[in-house]
């Protein structure tokens, strides 16, 4: 197994994880009575996600690994963490509103509205370009760019109406 191939098997191992436990979150949250907003557009996001994975597989696995951006991936898995840590059991791949509960304003939410999105874009980013693979981290950044506008256009305008209620 090449160094490359380690790396994307340990980042697919993480994205599975997350997905285990976004399904588990989500479940418990909708037990609570959360709702889901937004949801037309998940399936281009796990699309697109899926597609970035997939093409790092193919392309990726037998590659050199440029250790400094490969330290720059490895240092947004702290941040990552923070935003997992802050969110805790509130944290999901899905835009879920929860009636009543506040906005999470701690961790680095004091700091950006979007702080996972902010990690995710230099994810998508940095992984291709530690592979040698520029034309994959133009490609799946553009296509990010794309889904985020849309997601984060309709969790704001979800998320601008819990802060109403609360205040």
């Amino acid at each position: 197994m090449t160094f490359a191939a380690f790396v994307l098997a340990l980042v697919t191992m993480q994205r599975l994880g997350e997905l285990v436990l976004a399904r588990h979150n989500t479940k418990r949250l909708r037990a609570m009575g959360a709702i889901e907003v937004g949801a037309d557009h998940y399936p281009l996001m796990i699309s697109m996600h899926a597609a970035w994975l997939v093409s790092l597989w193919l392309l990726g696995a037998d590659q050199e690994v440029d250790p400094w951006l490969l330290s720059g991936f490895v240092a947004l898995q702290g941040l990552r963490w923070w935003v997992l840590s802050t969110l805790g059991p509130r944290w999901t791949t899905r835009i879920i509103i929860l009636p009543g509960a506040p906005l999470v304003t701690d961790g680095p939410y004091r700091y950006i509205s979007h702080p996972n999105y902010l990690v995710v874009a230099g994810e998508i980013a940095l992984l291709p370009l530690a592979l040698h693979l520029p034309l994959i981290a133009l490609l799946f950044s553009a296509l990010n760019a794309a889904v985020l506008a849309i997601r984060i256009r309709a969790e704001s305008e979800a998320l601008s109406g819990v802060s109403s209620q609360t205040a």
